[in-house]
């Protein structure tokens, strides 16, 4: 493990109430305020109980502490050199700068090290500076809630202005690309990182529903968990948000709820699985998937039969 569990999120907890121990004595809303902050709810009484009854002796009966100095916990080596690795993507520069403290320090491993064998390769220039300066006003309006006009291709071939309010932003690693979801006059709206012409600020002031790209649609299929399926599939779409059912020793039930935009990148994904998947709902994803078999047999056969 590149990060050790001493710099994990009891640890966290810790030096945080020591910090105010360091001051005076903790009460237990602050502690419970530091848990609940850095931890995990649940985790409240338990470690509250061992600092109070010197289990760990860095509390003593009275609040006070025997530590002296405020708790630090500096990197490791490889930490650094993880950081380091993470700081050469590309896509990094697109939310930060580079670490100056990390300078003299090697990489783990380099960009070009790492083999994409399933992404599509036309994805966005991360090191165009014209699409960086696209990219940093969205993320700058997305942080501060701001509106701003953005310019597009229209599909006549001319382009248009669109006023909009970023919400999010997301990233297909399929696609290799950046879109931002916000909204606009229209309602909700989608926009391309690669697609923008220009960016400027607005004097609108958009406001985002309450219930905003909420995922709308759900596909359920039934998964049989032979060669790491199951796995696979919890890796495969890790960020979408889903529901998974044991039902036996090896299959399992799983519904996954996604946005109109992403169902034909979805359904892709999930033939690629093939037969340890079955798509049980909705309709309409059935009968695209039998559709697209049929497509690749008839092309399969007119191919053998020349």
């Amino acid at each position: 493990m590149l990060y050790s569990e001493l710099y994990g999120a009891y640890y966290n907890c810790v030096a945080g109430i020591l910090r105010i121990a360091l001051d005076h004595a903790p009460s237990l809303s602050e502690m419970e305020e530091v848990i609940r902050k850095k931890g995990f709810a649940e985790s409240s009484a338990s470690l509250i109980n061992s600092l109070r009854n010197e289990e760990f002796m860095l509390i003593r009966k009275d609040g006070s502490t025997p530590i002296s100095h405020d708790p630090s916990m500096p990197l490791t080596s490889i930490q650094k050199m993880w950081l380091k690795a993470v700081s050469l993507d590309p896509r990094y520069r697109l939310f930060g700068e580079p670490i100056e403290e990390l300078d003299d320090v090697p990489p783990l491993f380099y960009p070009e090290d790492i083999d994409y064998f399933d992404r599509y390769l036309d994805g966005d220039d991360y090191s165009d500076p014209v699409y960086r300066a696209h990219f940093k006003a969205v993320l700058e309006a997305v942080r501060e809630g701001r509106t701003i006009c953005v310019k597009v291709p229209a599909r006549s071939g001319r382009t248009k202005t669109v006023v909009f309010r970023p919400d999010i932003i997301e990233y297909s690693s399929k696609d290799d690309k950046f879109r931002a979801l916000g909204v606009s006059r229209r309602g909700n709206t989608v926009i391309n990182m690669n697609k923008i012409i220009s960016v400027t600020p607005s004097e609108e002031d958009l406001q985002l529903p309450e219930a905003r790209f909420q995922s709308n649609r759900l596909i359920e299929f039934e998964l049989i968990d032979l060669r790491n399926a199951l796995e696979r599939v919890m890796f495969g779409f890790a960020h979408f948000e889903k529901e998974v059912i044991k039902q036996d020793d090896k299959r399992y039930l799983v519904r996954i709820k996604y946005d109109r935009d992403d169902e034909t990148e979805l359904i892709i994904r999930i033939m690629s699985f093939g037969p340890m998947i079955k798509v049980t709902k909705p309709s309409s994803a059935v009968n695209e998937i039998r559709n697209r078999l049929s497509s690749q047999l008839f092309f399969r056969d007119n191919k053998s039969s020349c």
